[in-house]
């Protein structure tokens, strides 16, 4: 049980940033390009390839390359779970509620 504790602690870390949230949140909507969730996050292009490569790592997303442009995508089920229950409780209601808490260009979740 320990392991498994450990494992699960190691995941949801992999998930507890703000900037990985928000490119999850997106993620959760489909599959994207780097240039779309930069668009899509605000997140810088340097920012987001270490974000991009941390949640590659922990196996929580998958790329597949088109040309010249890679596109990503939420590859572990459990974190796929997890983003649409946030996504359902913080993302879409961002979206509806723009003027709400942590709400920023677009309705879209910012980070702090």
């Amino acid at each position: 049980m320990a392991d498994q504790a450990k494992r699960v602690a190691g995941f949801l870390k992999s998930l507890a940033s703000e900037h990985r949230l928000l490119i999850l949140c997106r993620l959760a909507e489909g599959e994207a390009s780097v240039a779309q969730l930069i668009a899509a996050t605000g997140v810088a292009p340097t920012s987001m390839s270490q974000h991009l490569a941390k949640l590659k790592g922990e196996g929580v997303v998958a790329v597949r390359r088109d040309h010249r442009s890679l596109h990503y995508r939420i590859d572990h089920p459990a974190a796929l779970e997890v983003m649409r229950t946030l996504y359902r409780h913080f993302c879409a209601e961002a979206e509806e509620r723009p003027e709400g808490p942590g709400a920023g260009p677009g309705g879209r979740l910012s980070p702090g």
